[in-house]
């Protein structure tokens, strides 16, 4: 008979879970995601693409915008294939590497996702607050700089933490509690000590997320400020419309984040079917409304998408 430490073993495998006890209608939950997944993608594509062929939309603004549409592009991409073949074929096997490799690009393109909606929260700061100086800090080779900085900050800090998780052993049960590979997901399956693991991650989360969000709210503050000692009420108004587009991004994205942190650390009575489904509005909610909030609240990328569709027709 094996010893203890002879059964500690790195999966072969892990088995994602569609959403608990409706598996039976998966195949008819599949066509809202379906629906979902396609908005996501045509939407955001359709964002690049006005922002790339229209010459009137070479502004720092919507360089931002599209790099939020590109972050939400990776995003959905990411979970698209192990979502859907659960949906269709009953597909609940990844293998361990291709499970970190999934951890990488979900986290990394979230982590991206945060910085990027900081860098729009310091355009709108710059354009509301130093109008004057706008064209002159915002330049294309700042904003060139920024997107570097952006994808190496997003991904740099994920090459040790799933280092650390291919250290830990898995004994027991490798089936994880969403349709695709999340780190606290996949940490909690582990049998040996995860202080670290945990530690790590936290601290990634903070520096990230928390702190970009601690910032946001900031930039918010000197707005608002500034705005208010505006003396007319028409330009107040309009200078807050500049911003009711970023602060929907904001709330899409960190409400969701949020909700899942709390789930996981509090919900642990909570139905099952409770924690799929807030962890997969947690990725999906953000790329499927984000061209919508842009399409909708923001006149240029409305024209522009008109254009394109009108143009086609014609």
């Amino acid at each position: 008979m094996p010893s203890f430490n002879q059964s500690i073993i790195h999966p072969a495998v892990f088995f994602l879970t569609g959403i608990p006890g409706l598996e039976i209608s998966h195949a008819w939950i599949a066509i809202p995601f379906c629906f979902l997944y396609a908005i996501a993608l045509s939407g955001n594509g359709m964002i690049l693409f006005v922002i790339i062929t229209e010459s009137s939309l070479h502004e720092p603004m919507y360089y931002f915008l599209s790099m939020l549409s590109f972050t939400d592009l990776g995003l959905t991409l990411s979970t698209l294939i192990t979502v859907l073949g659960i949906f269709w074929f009953n597909a609940r096997e990844i293998s361990f590497d291709a499970c970190t490799g999934q951890m990488f690009f979900i986290h990394g393109f979230t982590f991206m996702e945060s910085s990027v909606l900081l860098a729009m929260a310091f355009d709108r700061f710059v354009a509301i607050c130093n109008p004057l100086r706008y064209a002159t800090i915002l330049t294309n080779s700042w904003i060139i700089r920024a997107g570097f900085a952006i994808v190496i900050r997003g991904t740099t800090a994920l090459v040790p933490l799933l280092l650390l998780l291919k250290r830990l052993s898995f004994c027991q049960s490798h089936v994880l509690y969403h349709s695709y590979c999340f780190h606290p997901d996949v940490m909690k399956l582990s049998c040996t000590d995860t202080k670290i693991n945990s530690a790590f991650g936290l601290a990634i989360v903070i520096s990230t997320a928390g702190i970009d969000s601690v910032l946001i709210l900031l930039s918010y503050v000197l707005i608002i400020r500034s705005v208010l000692s505006i003396a007319s009420p028409e330009e107040q108004k309009k200078a807050f419309s500049t911003c009711v587009s970023h602060i929907s991004a904001v709330a899409i994205f960190y409400i969701p984040m949020i909700s899942l942190s709390l789930m996981h650390r509090f919900g642990k009575h909570a139905p099952p079917y409770v924690h799929t489904l807030i962890a997969d509005v947690y990725l999906l909610i953000p790329p499927v409304m984000n061209p919508i909030i842009y399409s909708v609240k923001t006149k240029q990328i409305c024209k522009a998408v008109l254009k394109v569709f009108l143009s086609k027709r014609i």
